[in-house]
């Protein structure tokens, strides 16, 4: 058990420390969860035997008690400021179990100091602490004072948890990804364990069963590193999605990479940052991610729009009879189209008239479009076959200024804007 307490204390101290930026960066809700975490941290370690006797041990007894049940207050009433600010204003019947909500965490938090004061001013006063105690709670069973001391405390911790635990299940039903309904319900669990257990204890405390001081402690702590390491697992589901995100979209830029320098380089003046070798990109932090992956779908269409002037009209077609065979044949016609139109444009070839667009396809996000354009950069075009299309489906004819200046701009930036064609968001359109 001690060394339980060690592993959940030092765990919870680790989720505190890894949350600490967002006291700067953070929205409320996230201040709120960085609070949750400190509190849960703070009242697990307060019950390590080694933290628990240093304290008892002090000029004031049984000082661990006081600090565990302070800072777990402080931490029930985060969570409540949590769920009430990640839902936000009511609106409506509908969201009524919100405006429920929060009326209680005003109640709650409006009336926290005065339960504060009330907890240390009986602590100090009418709470016997003759001697340092195995198990405060039991310690203090059947007497006015230290009962009423719990009550105060345990009421407190049970209405805030029954809250969470009724927001975090509805919201658990009306998740739609599996992982954070999986993170709602392991929270709510949590939050469920803790509306039982004070109800339990302040029953216990008033009317004290025949059970020794050291098995209520044993079960005390059990329940305590139970409700921290659901609690803490639930909530480092948002964390793992972000991380999740991050993850995919790094990969997607590392896979468009030999793509988008290609294109970027033969039409540079679509670029908005001239594109670095590989490890170079990796090891880039600005812009975001998310922003550099939507920059470079972008810049990738565009220079696929521009590829147009180097293909001739047969192209496209003769790109998907070749891909009929080959296991992905949508992403392959378009790979062989691009290397094709490639080739064209750095042999100085170019066609007033653009040829056939794209086939149309249902990319209705960045990601979607990043996992598309992914797949057409993973198909290897061989030489040969570049040649046998363009046997097949002719080339654009020569532009003399292009080879003449021998460099692969093979539309101006004084002439993109009217060749470069754009969808209803202002993205060059895709197909």
């Amino acid at each position: 058990m001690n060394i339980m307490l060690w592993i959940v204390a030092a765990g919870m101290t680790a989720t505190a420390v890894w949350r600490f930026p967002v006291l700067r960066y953070g929205d409320p809700s996230q201040r709120a969860l960085w609070v949750c975490s400190a509190g849960f941290a703070a009242a697990v370690w307060c019950r390590v035997p080694q933290v628990k006797q240093a304290l008892d041990n002090s000029p004031v007894t049984d000082l661990s008690a006081l600090g565990k049940y302070l800072t777990s207050l402080v931490a029930i009433l985060a969570a409540l400021r949590y769920i009430t600010a990640v839902y936000g204003e009511p609106s409506g019947d509908s969201d009524r179990h919100v405006a429920v909500s929060r009326r209680i965490s005003r109640v709650a938090h409006t009336c926290a100091l005065a339960a504060m004061v009330a907890l240390v001013v009986l602590f100090f006063t009418v709470v016997d602490r003759s001697r340092p105690s195995t198990d405060f709670a039991s310690a203090q069973a059947g007497q006015w004072g230290g009962a009423l001391f719990l009550t105060i405390q345990y009421t407190y911790l049970g209405v805030a948890a029954a809250t969470c635990c009724y927001q975090w299940t509805r919201a658990a039903r009306r998740a739609e990804k599996r992982a954070l309904r999986i993170g709602l319900a392991l929270m709510a669990t949590a939050m469920a364990i803790y509306t039982i257990y004070p109800i339990l204890r302040t029953t216990m405390t008033w009317f004290p069963p025949e059970v020794s001081a050291h098995t209520m402690r044993t079960v005390a702590d059990s329940v305590t590193m139970a409700v921290a390491c659901l609690w803490a697992a639930g909530a480092a589901v948002p964390s793992t999605m972000a991380i999740s995100a991050r993850w995919t979209a790094w990969r997607a830029l590392q896979k468009l990479h030999p793509l988008w320098t290609d294109l970027v380089t033969a039409f540079p003046h679509l670029a908005l940052q001239r594109p670095g070798a590989r490890i170079t990109e990796s090891l880039r932090c600005a812009p975001s991610l998310d922003v550099r992956l939507d920059r470079r779908t972008q810049e990738i269409a565009g220079g696929i729009e521009q590829l147009r002037h180097h293909a001739s009209s047969d192209l496209r077609s003769v790109a998907e009879d070749l891909a009929e065979s080959h296991d992905d044949p949508e992403a392959a016609a378009e790979a062989y189209w691009i290397r094709a139109a490639q080739q064209s444009q750095k042999s100085g070839r170019r066609s007033a008239v653009p040829s056939r667009k794209l086939r149309e396809k249902p990319l209705t996000s960045v990601t979607s479009e990043a996992n598309w354009l992914a797949r057409v950069a993973a198909v290897p075009v061989p030489p040969n076959l570049v040649r046998i299309m363009h046997e097949r489906a002719g080339e654009p004819p020569v532009d003399l200024a292009l080879q003449t200046a021998g460099r692969g701009q093979a539309v101006p930036p004084c002439r993109a804007g009217s060749d470069r064609v754009k969808g209803p968001t202002d993205r060059p359109a895709r197909g």
